[in-house]
């Protein structure tokens, strides 16, 4: 797949709350996740390597959601191997109140597959 189409496949996929099928079909095995220094306070890891740890914080991370109300992802921007969105998503956590969170997410690609996505919020 082109750049242009993970990145199409990936908003269609998230607009729809479908993170593991992201995973599954769009990612590579030597996946890096990284999330902003100010996770550490809430007990998530910042950097994470390989598909089944990113995977298995995401399940822990879900855990978490008590309800996702709505949720959208802007259209791609695309520049080479790389792509970016905006996440937008009304969201209650177990024992919190309703917020709205907004974030960008940066994606670098090798051969059709995601191997870096970095996350802003």
């Amino acid at each position: 797949m082109t750049t242009q189409e993970v990145a199409n496949r990936y908003c269609e996929l998230a607009k729809q709350n479908k993170w593991t099928e992201i995973l599954d079909e769009l990612c590579a095995e030597d996946l890096i996740n990284k999330e902003p220094g100010h996770v550490i306070s809430r007990g998530i890891q910042q950097v994470t390597n390989g598909l089944d740890n990113v995977k298995a914080k995401g399940i822990v991370n879900r855990e978490k959601i008590e309800a996702i109300h709505s949720q959208d992802c802007s259209a791609p921007l695309v520049a080479g191997n790389f792509f970016t969105v905006m996440l937008r998503r009304s969201i209650t956590f177990k024992g919190k109140p309703r917020m709205n969170m907004e974030e960008i997410a940066f994606f670098e690609l090798r051969d059709g597959k995601i191997i870096s996505e970095q996350f802003f919020y």
